[in-house]
């Protein structure tokens, strides 16, 4: 799906993922001290407005440029003090590198074919501060067979482990594991793995993952 197609699908409805924001998102990042986060294809804005209020200054990027105008739509309705700390950017995640020095980066429901899916990953680690933590979450690939909703294109989905083997050399999994989600058609199954930088000169350790 390209900009023009997703630029139609959030002009459509009002919040396509609805304003909470992600609640692995929210798990996940809540016990981690604020500093820079970027948001890659962050949609309607949902998780880096929350990020906002917890104090994080946000890059937020989002390839439709319908999607950055609702998300500024939906931020102008907090304080000015978050406002401030979120960045919205309309941009390409596949072909706009990310500059350095982000604490958190989120890649969050970005579907993509593998390969391109391992040149973001890439350029997110390289992006990473060190100890900085990457969040991956999507629709795993046994979603088509076991879950409900999301993509049925299995070239876009991906497991932990896939997940893991991409980032194998340069962090250090902190969680890799299928999670089941309740929605109003059922079960999906996501897949999720966090995963930090580590300190200069401490060797990523990379536990195995359970069956």
């Amino acid at each position: 799906m390209d900009a023009r197609e997703w630029d139609e699908k959030y002009a459509q409805a009002d919040l396509v993922w609805g304003a909470p924001p992600n609640a692995v998102v929210v798990e996940q990042a809540t016990a981690l001290h604020p500093g820079r986060a970027l948001d890659l294809a962050c949609g309607e804005g949902r998780n880096a407005i929350w990020l906002a209020t917890r104090g994080w200054s946000v890059a937020a990027v989002d390839f439709s440029q319908v999607a950055i105008d609702k998300a500024r739509t939906v931020a102008s309705r907090s304080p000015r003090s978050v406002r401030d700390r979120i960045h919205w950017v309309h941009g390409d995640v596949r072909t706009a590198p990310p500059e350095p020095g982000f604490d958190l980066i989120l890649y969050v429901y970005l579907h993509l074919p593998a390969e391109e899916r391992r040149a973001v990953l890439n350029l997110a680690v390289d992006a990473l501060n060190e100890a900085g933590v990457l969040i991956v979450l999507g629709h795993d690939s046994a979603n088509i067979a076991d879950g409900v909703g999301g993509p049925q294109d299995p070239t876009i989905l991906f497991t932990p482990d896939d997940i893991v083997e991409e980032i194998r050399d340069d962090l250090q999994v902190l969680v890799a594991e299928k999670r089941l989600r309740q929605t109003a058609a059922g079960t999906a199954i996501d897949a999720l793995v966090v995963a930090a930088k580590p300190l200069l000169g401490t060797p990523a350790d990379q536990p195995g993952l359970d069956d």
